[in-house]
């Protein structure tokens, strides 16, 4: 009897298995208690889950508001979804702003359930192999652990941003196309032509009587699945969506194939019918948003200024800022702005920093903890271009010639989607999340690497464990440190008294993290003793049973540690998230809001947008007769026309919200009551002079909320 070879002991999962235990991850950290905890938080989290609420009351799908003012920089894709989820919870009775934050929340839970399950069938695919069985399935599994329990997809769907959804439908382009990729490796005798190719209509190319069996058929239907994900992709976040799957495809193509043969392959790929296809679903929003929103009275036009500076230099475009009723439309805005001068760091207004690139490139690393210990060895493995080994050797001339095979292919198509995401930022602003669409091909590559034979990876998967031991206990006991040499705090302390203040990098997503010190980590016992237990003890087991020749046991070890990093991140967040949302404040003063009151926020709208949407300020959009702009009861803002609401406030339509120190003096003595929201940290903090009376309502969080009446006041 044929006995297995070392480190092959345990059978390979079976499909219902691996995606039961997917499934089961996914329920746990992304569709449970995640769902509930903590509150929105304010700027894009609130500000997203807001516009979406909008819609529902404007019950337009076309144009985004947010706080009644246009919102026009981003595609709708995330917003119809979060609405729709909003809109069914609602019809079920759960109208409440908690019950909508856990609508909000849906659509970026399944996106992570959709992409986890794509990237197991797309590495099952690509890894599978008749003298190793349990390879695919084994490659599968990995995959779909690697992103759920990967740290930068966990952290950035607790946040309603739409990149997820990128990963999703760039996956999904991919994956369509390396189907086309494995049909053209059958054999000839599987992709005869079939007699009759009945079209439905002239004008509908894409459409035609062909088996869905047949080579042909399916072709069709993945070029088809292409062109769907990419217009997907481009109403999920704009032009990006289709230059990352088509520039990957074009540059594989030239590398395995030439310009010559890459030519005749995409003229292969149905181009025209995928064309139309993707026209028809991404266009029509396009075309809609612009005739909805067109420009107002008459902009300034873009100068060029000469100045020759030495020795290239001869000047550069100043972008002409709108006014009021004068302002150009969503084309313009969407199109020039937010995509290239965005792009070449232009974009008006400019409210926003980038990362630097070595920290850009080196978060691809920390969102990919702790399977990024991996990542060099699996490129290695995938792409062998360096050295001067024999298989090195060969693969260069492979590649030169063109004549790579089939699995080659596959990893080498990982590593250009990979690597094109991560230098197309390179020359442009960027955000720490921008990365997250190289994310689930390092994964596949990972998951890959992962189920070779404990043989060929035996001692290099031990290295990269023991470095990840090395590293957790260096953490653990780091943290063993800080918790017996520090108190626990008092009951009740605010985390906000406690940070070290850094307001120069809030424009950065994460930038709020860097004013933890020792003293505010004084609050975060229990999730660092988690994070310490769960990073040293997730690589000790692992390293232990790659030591014992069990490498599938040591995958899943290692899983197991990381999923319980992500519960204490979740922790902190909760622990955090006082001093980032303002959700506490609204539900402080939420017994004493009546519609007529005002409130208004001091500073940016998304300083403390979470006000709007846990007191569902506006409450309507009923506009009064003979009146363009709408009269609900909108937050008003205080000394902060800037950041999103900034450029839609220039339409003629925009609700007169902006308020001046001046216009809130006059009010305050009046008989309307005013619930002002303040930072006490960030500027800016201090109140303006104020004619009457200032009636401290609610303070946490680093933030309070100010009246000119009493608590008790009853008008």
């Amino acid at each position: 009897m044929r006995q297995a070879p070392a480190g092959e002991t345990s059978p390979a999962p079976r499909r219902t298995r691996s995606l039961l235990l997917l499934w089961l991850v996914w329920v746990v950290f992304y569709a449970s208690f995640t769902l509930l905890t903590p509150a929105l938080l304010d700027d894009a989290d609130s500000v997203h889950a807001e516009v979406a609420r909008e819609m529902l009351l404007r019950r337009d799908p076309v144009t985004l508001y947010a706080n009644g003012i246009r919102y026009l920089e981003k595609a709708p894709l995330l917003y119809w979804s979060m609405a729709g989820a909003m809109r069914v919870f609602q019809w079920c009775g759960a109208g409440s702003a908690k019950a909508l934050t856990v609508a909000a929340r849906i659509p970026l839970s399944l996106t992570v359930l959709a992409l986890a399950l794509l990237a197991e069938d797309f590495a099952r695919r690509l890894f599978r192999s008749r003298d190793r069985p349990k390879a695919g399935p084994r490659a599968g599994l990995y995959a779909g652990l690697i992103l759920l329990s990967s740290f930068g997809l966990f952290l950035f769907t607790r946040i309603t941003i739409p990149d997820a959804g990128v990963c999703l439908f760039t996956t999904l382009a991919m994956y369509f196309f390396w189907r086309t990729e494995e049909l053209a490796a059958a054999p000839a005798t599987q992709r005869q032509e079939p007699r009759s190719l009945g079209r439905v209509h002239p004008g509908l190319s894409w459409i035609r009587y062909v088996p869905a069996h047949h080579p042909e058929g399916r072709l069709r239907l993945y070029c088809g699945g292409f062109a769907l994900a990419c217009a997907l992709n481009v109403l999920t976040k704009g032009l990006i969506g289709v230059v990352f799957p088509v520039a990957t495809v074009v540059l594989y193509l030239l590398l395995t194939r030439g310009a010559g043969a890459a030519l005749r392959r995409l003229r292969e790929l149905h181009p025209w019918s995928s064309l139309e296809l993707f026209l028809l679903i991404a266009a029509p929003w396009h075309i809609l948003a612009g005739l909805a929103n067109p420009g107002e009275g008459h902009p300034a036009p873009f100068r060029f200024r000469f100045a020759y500076h030495f020795p290239f230099s001869l000047g550069h475009w100043i972008v002409p800022l709108p006014t009021d009723g004068n302002v150009r439309g969503w084309f313009w805005f969407y199109f020039m702005n937010e995509h290239v001068l965005r792009y070449l760091n232009l974009r008006v207004p400019h409210d926003y920093d980038t990362s630097p690139l070595w920290l850009f490139w080196g978060l691809c690393l920390i969102w990919l903890m702790p399977w990024s210990a991996f990542l060099f060895k699996a490129t290695a493995w995938a792409a062998p271009l360096l050295g001067s080994s024999e298989q090195a050797a060969q693969y260069r001339n492979r590649l030169r010639s063109h004549q790579l095979p089939l699995k080659r292919r596959g990893a080498l198509l990982l590593l250009v989607w990979a690597a094109f995401v991560l230098l197309f930022f390179a020359f442009s602003t960027r955000q720490e999340y921008y990365v997250l669409p190289a994310l689930p091909a390092l994964a596949i590559l990972i998951a890959g690497w992962l189920a070779q034979p404990s043989e060929a990876i035996g001692r290099a998967a031990q290295r990269a464990t023991a470095v990840l031991l090395a590293l957790g206990g260096v953490f653990a006991a780091a943290s063993l440190i800080f918790l017996l040499r520090t108190k626990p705090p008092t009951p009740g302390a605010d985390l906000a008294t406690l940070l070290t203040q850094h307001p120069a990098d809030y424009a950065l997503s994460m930038g709020h993290l860097l004013d933890l010190d020792l003293a505010a980590l004084s609050l975060f016992r229990l999730p660092l003793a988690l994070a310490a237990l769960s990073l040293a003890l997730g690589p000790l087991l692992s390293l232990l049973l790659r030591y014992r020749s069990r490498p599938h046991a040591a995958t899943l070890a290692l899983a197991g540690g990381a999923l319980g990093f992500l519960l204490a991140a979740h922790l902190g967040l909760q622990t955090f998230a006082p001093v980032l949302t303002s959700a506490q404040l609204a539900e402080a003063i939420a017994p004493q809001v009546r519609p007529q009151d005002l409130i208004v926020i001091h500073g940016e709208y998304e300083s403390g947008s979470t006000l709007g949407f846990y007191l569902q300020r506006p409450g309507s959009y009923a506009a009064p007769a003979g009146s363009v702009a709408p009269a609900g009861n909108f937050i008003h803002i205080l000394e902060g026309r800037s950041s999103n609401l900034w450029y839609g406030s220039f339409f003629r339509d925009a609700p007169p919200i902006f308020e001046t120190p001046a216009s809130i003096a006059a009010k305050w003595n009046g008989a309307q009551r005013i619930f002002l929201w303040q930072s006490l940290t960030d500027p800016p903090n201090q109140l303006p002079p104020l004619p009457g009376p200032v009636y401290v309502l609610a303070r946490s969080g680093g933030k309070e909320i100010v009246s000119n009446k009493g608590p008790g006041w009853r008008e």
